[in-house]
């Protein structure tokens, strides 16, 4: 090289140095922007997914409510065809009735009407006929026997907001015989909403499909009844789909709002679960303001460290000073890191080891410095680790990041995540890979944790809620799938709520615990489930069963709860603590127009005749399709 040449050279190199320190500032500024974006766009939708559990739980919640007045209803409903209309029909079904609504908080009124619309429940109390009410004209010109759910209306009992479901009953001749009516408030609603702490000013609201508000939380008072069918979620075609996220000005407070909506299935209802997008993006602005400020104060010191090395590059003599206080900087990093940093070569032998290997694997530097990279790599999770290895070697993928299970010398078996990335020759060719790798085992343990906890009662240790639907819905489709059989029990404690009153609800918690065992004993085969379905009600899915079999298991399981000897003085038939079961089963694929709701429909009626029977029994449904239950034996 000439010495022009060489002089050409160094006087384009501080000015292509300093484009490189004017590039690199430019890029940390573009990354840290739109870094901070993706962290806001992350916290909506944060926002979203914690809104749509919100909403689909309450959703949930919604549906059991009008479901668990619809069982009532339907049972109510069966009596009067059976036994007419009677005045001793229908005395003791109002005393029925009376109970049912002192035992469910959720139930505002319950209400025989008969085919005049006049209240034979309660007879001249209310001042007019139900005759002009929309769902009593619905049942009066329909014959359909479905459930009638209404949109949010004032009780003529007491003013308070309520809604309505209600069924048709016939007379002996088919003709209509009257209508069986039961009501929910909007204060309950609004009130079981205010348990659900999402912000200071969040709101949840459950609107009828028409637009019009059935309870809210907060101001429920003040927003029941009034209609927001104006609003883009029942007017814009794109929102009109059973959930998602919603992005809107609420016209009710003018708060710019993050949500998710979800509509029912079953019933004409949307619930909306909000949160205020201002107070939701507040900590993350306070916290991209400080870390901007840091990413400034940084380019600010890139851009200073850059123009001094600019100044130094005109003197040739101390560039090979600042590679090398650059190579001690970046050892000094990887030294002082709590993560064990490895230099892996082609031969995929590790060629530097950080100290911090002793608390990462518990060998030091030295004693693993040209040992295989890979030892130690658990045998499931190393063709993952070797296929990612072999691709870097070969230059198709310049960084990468994996989590796997590692050997530890004193913790026996530790998780790992590793970032790696690809180290180059000056003519570009790749000569190894480095690793920087940290203990994540208790990440993995938290993580192990809560999926647990997602699934599982915490109080008896059975399946949950949640678990159960899924696996209902599962076990159905495999049953209509292969042309299999599914049987169903529930079982319900006998007079829980007065042992609970009797002896405390620490002893109530340690019965439940024993009929969960007890339950939990009969669970065979690996398809079969048993769940906590609510209170002391409980479960139990039996794939490939027939109702014979339901029935043995049940019978079991009611022997069993008896003859655990739990004393129950209040229960006055024994004096231990029972059990009532009923249990339904069906061929899904013979029974095409039957669902997953009608076997538990089925089983929840044949446990509700048990009860009536007298407790302490199965009672088994008929053939799904009937939904009629019949007795198996006490």
């Amino acid at each position: 090289m000439s010495a022009a040449t060489q002089r050409a050279g160094w006087s384009r190199l501080p000015l292509r140095a300093a484009a490189f320190v004017v590039l690199t500032c430019a890029t940390i500024l573009g990354v840290s922007a739109w870094r901070e974006w993706a962290a806001r766009d992350a916290v909506l939708r944060g926002a979203e997914t914690e809104m749509a559990n919100v909403a689909r739980s309450l959703t949930q919640h919604a549906e059991d409510s009008l479901d668990l007045l619809d069982s009532g209803v339907v049972g109510v409903v069966s009596r009067l065809e059976m036994d007419g209309t009677e005045p001793a029909t229908i005395a003791k079904l109002k005393n029925l009735l009376e109970a049912r609504k002192k035992a469910m908080e959720r139930v505002h009124s319950l209400a025989i009407i008969d085919d005049h619309g006049n209240s034979l429940t309660a007879p001249g109390t209310i001042g007019s006929t139900f005759s002009d009410d929309a769902f009593f004209r619905q049942h009066q010109l329909s014959p359909k026997r479905e459930p009638h759910f209404g949109r949010p209306v004032k009780s003529l009992i007491d003013g308070e907001w309520v809604v309505t479901l209600s069924r048709r009953f016939n007379k002996l001749d088919g003709s209509f015989g009257g209508v069986v009516l039961a009501t929910i408030s909007s204060r309950y609603l609004a009130h079981f909403y205010e348990q659900f702490e999402i912000g200071r000013n969040s709101s949840v609201a459950l609107t009828h499909g028409d637009g019009l508000i059935v309870a809210r939380n907060p101001s429920n008072d003040k927003f029941v009844g009034r209609s927001v069918a104006d609003a883009p979620l029942f007017r814009d075609p794109s929102l009109q789909r059973p959930s998602g996220a919603y992005h809107f000005k609420s016209p009710l407070d003018g708060a710019e709002r993050v949500s998710f909506f979800k509509r029912s299935t079953r019933y004409p209802l949307v619930m909306l679960a909000t949160v205020d997008r201002d107070e939701l993006l507040a900590p993350w602005r306070a916290a991209a303001i400080s870390r901007m400020l840091y990413v400034l104060a940084l380019v600010m010191l890139i851009a200073i460290i850059g123009a001094v090395m600019v100044r130094q590059l005109q003197r040739g003599q101390r560039m090979a000073a600042a590679l090398v206080e650059k190579e001690a900087h970046f050892r000094l990093l990887a030294e002082g890191s709590s993560d064990m940093v490895t230099r892996i070569g082609l031969d995929e032998r590790l060629r530097y080891v950080s100290p911090s290997s002793v608390r990462v694997v518990g060998w030091r530097a030295n004693q693993l410095i040209g040992t295989p990279a890979l030892t130690g790599i658990h045998a499931e999770d190393l063709p993952q680790v070797q296929a990612l290895v072999d691709a870097m070697k070969r230059g198709e993928k310049e960084e990468a990041r994996v989590t796997y299970r590692n050997s530890h010398r004193q913790k026996g078996e530790v998780w790992l995540e590793s970032t790696m990335r690809v180290t180059r020759k000056d003519n570009g060719r790749v000569d190894g890979v480095v690793a920087i790798s940290r203990d994540i085992t208790e990440q993995k343990k938290l993580e192990t944790k809560l999926e647990t906890l997602a699934i599982e009662d915490g109080l008896t240790g059975l399946a949950n809620r949640r678990r159960f639907d899924e696996r209902l819905n599962e076990e159905w489709a495999r049953a209509y799938r292969d042309r299999s059989s599914l049987a169903l029990l529930m079982i319900d404690v006998d007079r829980f709520k007065a042992y609970n009153d009797e002896y405390g609800h620490p002893a109530g918690d340690a019965c439940l615990r024993v009929v969960a065992q007890v339950i939990a004993a009969e669970v065979q085969r690996p398809g079969d489930l048993a769940a906590r379905y609510g209170g002391e009600e409980f479960a139990m899915l039996l794939p490939n069963t027939d109702a014979a079999g339901c029935a043995r298991i049940g019978e079991r399981i009611r022997k069993a709860i008896r003859g655990a000897g739990l004393v129950h003085t209040s229960n006055h038939a024994s004096g231990y603590v029972t059990a009532s079961l009923g249990g339904a089963a069906c061929r899904p694929a013979l029974e095409r127009t039957a669902g997953v709701g009608t076997l538990v429909e089925a089983a929840d009626q044949a446990l509700y005749a048990a009860k009536e029977g007298g407790r302490d029994r199965l009672m088994m449904s008929v053939p799904v399709a009937n939904l009629l239950p019949k007795a198996v034996g006490q």
